[in-house]
């Protein structure tokens, strides 16, 4: 009898401290725990915040993340936060790993990435992969001013990136979209990248939870204007 009372205790007092924030942030129920860790890797590298990114990679690999799916999330920042931060993020990867080891911690590897198609260049694949994203063939006056920044969105960025196939749309689009909403002055790109997480799968309540792990372990600040730029596609939708 006292234990059933110890038992009824404890999960009273666990359900008011909360518990481990990657796979009980509240409301994040529509996103799994590997989403959420997504969430905060991301989050957390387009932020600079190399403490926050510590221990969010290894709740990442706690969730089940594989080695190789967190690398890929933090290669693909560099093209949302740049190189510097990134390679920050590789850097702290490599020291949690390196922790881990040290401990006798045994991380699933995960599997690579396949070679890309030697039959098509990286711009046409990558011209098809950004026109399943979007949903329809990217165009506009900006690509025309600056034709250089097409070849290399379609060509690096949704060819030789988001053509790498060991990690799924929906993951890399949860990713995106966390760093975008962790960045200023980004809301164009945060707005499409939103639309584009709908269009390969992501629902309504799923975006909302990413919002939801944002303002529990990120920022209240960046979390509003995430749901202020979601209700905007919404609407529009």
């Amino acid at each position: 009898m006292k234990h059933k009372i110890a038992i009824f205790l404890a999960g009273i007092f666990f359900s008011l401290v909360g518990l481990t924030p990657v796979s009980q942030a509240a409301g994040a129920q529509d996103l799994s725990a590997k989403q959420q860790g997504i969430v905060t890797i991301a989050a957390f590298t387009a932020k600079g915040d190399l403490e926050g990114l510590k221990t969010a990679l290894n709740e990442g690999l706690d969730a089940g993340l594989t080695v190789n799916e967190i690398k890929e999330i933090l290669v693909q920042m560099y093209a949302y936060c740049g190189f510097p931060r990134s390679l920050n993020g590789i850097n702290t990867f490599m020291s949690v790993m390196k922790e881990r080891e040290a401990k006798g911690i045994k991380d699933e590897l995960g599997r690579e990435a396949s070679p890309l198609p030697d039959n098509k260049s990286s711009i046409e694949l990558g011209t098809e992969v950004q026109t399943s994203l979007i949903g329809a063939p990217a165009s506009g006056a900006i690509y025309t001013f600056a034709p250089a920044i097409d070849q290399f969105l379609k060509g690096h960025l949704f060819g030789d990136i988001f053509g790498r196939d060991n990690l799924d749309f929906q993951s890399r689009e949860i990713a995106t979209i966390s760093a975008l909403a962790s960045m200023n002055g980004v809301n164009n790109q945060l707005r499409s990248h939103f639309n584009v997480g709908l269009n390969v799968g992501l629902t309504e309540a799923q975006l909302r939870s990413l919002i939801t792990v944002l303002e529990t372990r990120v920022g209240r600040q960046e979390a509003d204007n995430a749901q202020d730029v979601l209700r905007a596609v919404l609407n529009s939708r």
